[in-house]
């Protein structure tokens, strides 16, 4: 085996390794709690910035092939808010601007459920949102309790919220007892 795929296969389990870590530390009673929001909500809607957005977008796009209601604050096709829906916070550091005073503006104006999803549990966002679901995983403020990564900044938060958003789809599909091949009707068909 070459240096490069020795390297590599061990670059694999270290990140596998940290994963499984990360998602076994989440509370499930957080995510249980999400999920009944989620379901509840009439619209749900998404606030992140950079690769925190990616993995949103991504969680939005499945919920959708569930056939709920998904957004995310910027689109196109964006519609208004509502006070019967939910707006899901996605940022490690709970900081971020853009996110912060999107939540904020939600609060204040709407009166809508709010979720923050991310690492920091003493963030401004504590008193913004209706509860939080916590990734403990490396922030740019190295808390003491944060699970540590050998991955560059804040890659395993930003996968961790995708599987996250994936196990979720998941355990939506099993309570809605929804048929797998049926869940195509909901799936982009310009392609």
């Amino acid at each position: 085996m070459s240096e490069f795929a020795t390297q590599y296969q061990q670059t694999c389990d270290a990140v596998l390794d940290e994963l499984r870590r990360t998602l076994a530390s989440i509370d499930p009673n957080s995510l249980e709690r999400l999920t009944d929001e989620i379901l509840a909500a009439e619209q749900v809607f998404f606030i992140g910035v950079g690769r925190v957005l990616l993995s949103l977008q991504a969680i939005c796009k499945r919920l959708a092939h569930l056939g709920i209601k998904a957004h995310y604050v910027g689109e196109i096709t964006e519609p208004a808010i509502t006070k019967n829906d939910l707006l899901i916070v996605g940022s490690g550091s709970g900081g971020s601007l853009f996110p912060l005073n999107i939540a904020k503006k939600a609060r204040n104006t709407v009166g809508c459920k709010i979720v923050h999803i991310g690492s920091n549990p003493n963030s401004e966002m504590k008193d913004i949102c209706d509860f939080m679901v916590r990734i403990p995983v490396r922030t740019k403020f190295y808390l003491e309790d944060e699970i540590d990564s050998c991955q560059p900044m804040t890659s395993l938060f930003e996968q961790s919220l995708l599987l996250v958003g994936d196990i979720l789809a998941k355990l939506i599909i099993e309570r809605q007892k929804l048929d797998m091949k049926g869940l195509w009707q909901y799936h982009a068909n310009l392609e």
